[in-house]
């Protein structure tokens, strides 16, 4: 490393966010940038650590988590090269692996950073902090265009349906290898949960918008309102396509089946954050009154659960309330959960402290779920609250509140079958294959509900996967 003393010198600084009571008050990104003086110290904190646990994602816990990056980002190497001041060289390292830097810079729960050596005695490097510069410098000087295009065009021609992170990853790592890309998009943009899934003030919508331009101008197509098998059948995409790939994403959001769930007034989050998203790409990113004197119940204590609350303050509600239905976690990690492994401490969201500020005392309960909704002319009124014992409501400990709003943030179980019956598809595998030797998928509807990191590294791998099968294509035609 250019200062192996660097961890030594400099302390953690983390990008701070804007005061509470200022950025309740509009849609605006909630965080600030440091200086680049203090961004290079960041960097400069990336030490020769010798066995590097950061970039590599090592499964644990039954495979079902990771610590470590998934996506095998080249982590050490660009901190380095960002102390050391070459900005372009380090976009070129950071490039190499993933396709959406400015979207994890902003929105990743960063592993990378929790699995550092550093944070075994302490805070790990800004890892986060520091994609998020590499990227905005890339945009500044007009690298990430020259680093999408083609040195030649190939003949082949892929369709991609999804703009996600997975489908963005996909199109972009095919376009760099010369085929032809056309996303196809059901919503009327493109984006995907990076759009219409994420808050503005997490994630700006301008950023996003930023990446579909450039996608255009490497020389990918872009089709939105279209969706497979209404707008367009799959048989007319297999035939004017050489490849297909679905990266859908797992949209089918988890419902909460008790009396009174069909009143009004009780959405999904997803809806809910869509809905907010146009809003704000509508009139402007100023807080309004949308909910004002409203009471909003959020079920979820996950990410998403925490953008709904941030969300709701925005529109001016009166109060919020959160209930999570597992245990809250302890503020410790357990014996068993050692680092390098994501601590399963308990975490106050941004969302949450916005509501302690604002409305006092714990938004959150925890290993507690509604029963029951009551209503009147048709609307939701009032929600009854149980606490609950692995997962089932304890007799003797409901209550009622008062509600006026209930945002269902429960997760997703998995993927929206149309698409797949549309392809007949019966098999999705670990290698990115399916039944149909034509059609692929990669991301959430392929692996299941995730981080925006797996999208990437999932539509960059099937890209691969694609490419070998054209290329075995071409020669075949010889």
């Amino acid at each position: 490393m250019a200062d192996p003393k660097g961890f030594l010198k400099y302390q953690r600084k983390d990008n701070p966010m804007r005061p509470i009571m200022q950025r309740v008050k509009d849609f605006d990104a909630l965080e600030l940038d440091v200086s680049m003086e203090e961004r290079r110290k960041q960097a400069a904190r990336c030490m020769n650590c010798g066995i590097p646990f950061c970039h590599h994602g090592v499964f644990y816990g039954g495979g079902r988590a990771v610590s470590g990056c998934p996506n095998d980002n080249l982590i050490p190497e660009w901190n380095d090269l960002v102390y050391r001041a070459e900005d372009k060289r380090a976009f070129e390292r950071l490039s190499r692996s993933n396709m959406l830097p400015d979207m994890t810079g902003r929105v990743c729960p960063a592993p990378c950073e929790v699995s550092c050596v550093q944070a075994l005695n302490g805070p790990g490097v800004t890892i986060r902090n520091n994609e998020k510069y590499i990227i905005e410098q890339a945009f500044k000087n007009g690298w990430v265009i020259a680093s999408g295009k083609p040195l030649q065009r190939t003949g082949k021609k892929v369709a991609v349906i999804g703009s996600g992170p997975a489908g963005i990853s996909a199109a972009w790592r095919l376009n760099q290898l010369g085929h032809s890309v056309t996303i196809f998009e059901r919503d009327d943009r493109f984006g995907g949960f990076l759009m219409y899934g994420i808050p503005n003030m997490k994630l700006p919508k301008t950023v996003v918008q930023r990446r579909i331009e450039t996608l255009k101008q490497v020389g990918i197509e872009l089709v939105a309102n279209t969706e497979v098998g209404k707008d367009i059948s799959a048989d007319e995409l297999k035939r004017q396509f050489d490849r297909v790939i679905v990266c859908t994403g797992a949209r089918q959001a988890r419902e909460l089946q008790v009396p009174g769930r069909e009143l009004g007034g009780i959405v999904q989050a997803v809806d809910f954050l869509k809905t907010a998203t146009q809003t704000v790409l509508k009139d402007g990113t100023q807080a309004n009154t949308q909910l004002k004197g409203k009471r909003v119940l959020v079920l979820g204590g996950g990410d998403t659960g925490n953008d709904c609350i941030a969300t709701a303050i925005r529109q001016g509600c009166a109060g919020v309330t959160q209930l999570e239905i597992t245990p809250a976690l302890p503020p410790k990690r357990p014996a068993g959960n050692q680092w390098p492994e994501w601590p399963m401490t308990l975490k106050t969201g941004y969302g949450q402290k916005e509501a302690k500020a604002l409305f006092g005392g714990d938004v959150t309960t925890y290993a507690a779920t509604v029963t029951a909704f009551f209503g009147e002319h048709g609307q939701v009124s009032e929600a009854e609250i149980s606490q609950v014992d692995h997962f089932k409501p304890i007799a003797g400990t409901e209550k009622k509140v008062k509600v006026d709003l209930v945002v269902l943030a429960m997760g997703f179980t998995g993927p929206e079958a149309d698409v797949f019956d549309a392809f007949g598809i019966t098999a999705k595998n670990a290698n990115f294959t399916t039944n149909d030797t034509q059609i692929y998928v990669a991301g959430d509807c392929r692996r299941g509900p995730s981080l925006v990191i797996w999208g990437i590294h999932e539509g960059r791998m099937c890209a691969e996967k694609v490419d070998a099968s054209l290329q075995t294509l071409a020669s075949e035609a010889l």
